[in-house]
């Protein structure tokens, strides 16, 4: 076989890129923890002595740090003062913790991953599975992080109005069930919305639902939402007017079991909200740097989890509607619309 130079040198640069943000994600994470871009937020330029003094740091690994940032774009640099600036845009991404774009939370879910490796390859050698809770507990507040801005941009303003009848059923007074609800930020935004119903939040992971339980105390809505360990064929509540299933479903190894449990759960006229990662049903249609993140998470976290449930089904973070049609389908839904998308996301509705 003979090797072409400009194909090898484009793979070769393209690996080094994906080295370079790997690097980068490193150096996000400190800066992100010692205050580094907080330091620099709405300051204008300044000097690395200035940003240095502001963080409480010293001077020189602060310097190296600042020009890491300005070689990954992250950071403004001004050659001619050796100034250092963040622009609001920059700062929307890697300072405000309320900005539905703000992500160096996202980072601790990769660090759990590497964390994790060990397990992945016995799990990928073996083809055993690894439950949620056996992970790196950065994983956990890694994901509720990550998922959490982006629902409280997009949860009650876009997606629950997009479903057919559910925000009307909310206003009035609804029983609502979040599945898989990891740290109860989505009911407790739900319950914060809507002050008039009642929400019960799920999840295998006793770890997380002890953090949603404090979340839902320090929100004050405690009184409308309880949170209890339960998986999702296992729930007592009935008669409730919507179940949620948040970025989970494709983590169960038994989602037509789960489904059938929310449609036995739901009162006559009830909906299932389901929102997945977005995928298009082709691998070719995936390729993408979204579709990569979601394929890389899957593999180690995703399918590893349904893995361990040992089900009737390994969906994976790139799942699609189809199959997840096909999933509803089998749980007894005459059908799976598609409510509305987002880059990241499917927002589908079933009613019962």
């Amino acid at each position: 076989m003979t090797v072409n130079p400009e194909m090898l040198n484009f793979h070769v640069e393209r690996l080094f890129a994906d080295l370079s943000a790997g690097y980068g994600g490193v150096m996000v994470s400190i800066g992100t923890k010692l205050g580094l871009y907080k330091a620099m937020e709405a300051q204008g330029p300044m000097t690395s002595v200035q940003i240095a003094n502001r963080a409480g740091c010293a001077e020189r690994y602060v310097r190296e740090w600042l020009n890491s940032q300005v070689a990954g774009g992250y950071v403004n640099y001004h050659p001619a003062e050796d100034l250092y600036e963040m622009t609001p845009e920059q700062a929307m991404i890697l300072v405000d913790d309320t900005s539905p774009v703000y992500l160096p939370h996202a980072w601790q879910v990769v660090a759990s991953m590497w964390a994790d490796e060990a397990k992945a390859i016995e799990a990928i050698r073996t083809g055993r599975g690894v439950a949620w809770g056996d992970h790196d507990g950065r994983l956990y507040c890694g994901v509720a992080a990550f998922f959490r801005n982006g629902y409280s941009a997009s949860l009650v303003q876009e997606w629950l109005p997009a479903l057919d009848g559910v925000v009307e059923k909310l206003e009035r007074g609804a029983r609502v069930a979040d599945v898989g609800c990891g740290h109860g930020h989505s009911a407790v935004m739900m319950a914060q919305a809507f002050p008039n119903s009642t929400f019960y939040g799920y999840d295998v992971h006793e770890g997380s639902i002890d953090e949603a339980r404090k979340v839902a105390a320090a929100a004050g809505v405690s009184e409308r939402v309880t949170f209890e360990v339960a998986d999702a064929s296992g729930y007592a509540e009935r008669d409730l007017d919507l179940v949620c299933f948040f970025d989970c479903l494709h983590d169960m190894g038994n989602p037509v079991s789960a489904a059938r449990h929310a449609r036995s759960a739901l009162a006559k006229g009830g909906s299932v909200m389901l929102v997945e990662p977005a995928a298009e049903d082709r691998v070719e249609d995936n390729i993408n740097p979204i579709g990569r993140l979601y394929y890389a998470a899957s593999t180690t976290l995703c399918c590893a989890h349904a893995i361990s449930e040992n089900g009737t089904h390994v969906l994976g973070a790139q799942a699609g509607q189809r199959r997840l049609s096909d999933v509803f389908a089998d749980a007894g839904f005459s059908g799976l619309a598609e409510a509305t998308r987002t880059p990241f996301n499917l927002i589908l509705q079933a009613k019962a």
